[in-house]
């Protein structure tokens, strides 16, 4: 028995170098995408997870740019507008007390570009 670089136990290279060397290596078959989704998919239903697919609109698309600006200027537009904006902001969790405490408690740098973590 001896040590690997990790130093974990292992057998005697030497009592396994005919073996390596008389057999052939088995050659990877490539896999298709479609059998690469389909086992990731696999797996992850064995965790317990399940696929949901919706359709959404295409905010990058420009008839969702002048449907959106015809819907604001008609908000705007609107005699209740100055009631619709005052419901919003009175619902809006952001403007909350609650988030401002949120905000002061957390660091001023974000966790991933904390330098000290990869040390």
């Amino acid at each position: 028995m001896t040590q690997n670089r990790k130093g974990r136990i292992t057998p005697a290279r030497a009592a396994t170098a005919h073996k390596k060397a008389s057999q052939p290596k088995p050659v990877a078959v490539a896999k298709s995408s479609r059998d690469k989704v389909r086992a990731h998919r696999k797996r992850l239903r064995e965790r317990g997870m399940r696929l949901v697919q919706i359709w959404l609109p295409d905010t990058r698309s420009k008839t969702f740019a002048e449907q959106a600006h015809r819907d604001s200027l008609a908000i705007a537009r609107s005699t209740s507008e100055a009631d619709d904006q005052a419901w919003v902001d009175a619902t809006s969790w952001w403007n909350s007390p609650e988030a401002a405490a949120l905000e002061k408690r957390e660091p001023s740098m974000p966790w991933w570009r904390d330098d000290n973590s990869s040390k």
